[in-house]
């Protein structure tokens, strides 16, 4: 596939995802997406992110919990 910004070709490979779901954060690891090879914008297909929203859902391994800052500018 072709990114939507630079117009570079892309490669599939697992990535840290920043995933919302019902107004929480998770990070997700090992998340199959294309990846630019160029800028490195990354592309989900819709199956992947409906997998993560079932995963979450249900009772799901946790490696760690982790505490992020929220910053207003």
């Amino acid at each position: 596939m072709k990114c939507e910004f630079c117009d570079a070709d892309t490669v599939t490979k697992p990535v840290r995802k920043q995933h919302w779901f019902k107004g929480k954060l998770y990070p997700v690891e090992n998340v199959e997406a294309e990846v630019c090879i160029e800028c490195g914008e990354p592309y989900f297909h819709a199956t992947t992110l409906d997998a993560i929203d079932d995963m979450i859902a249900r009772e799901h391994p946790v490696k760690e919990v982790i505490s992020v800052e929220v910053i207003r500018v």
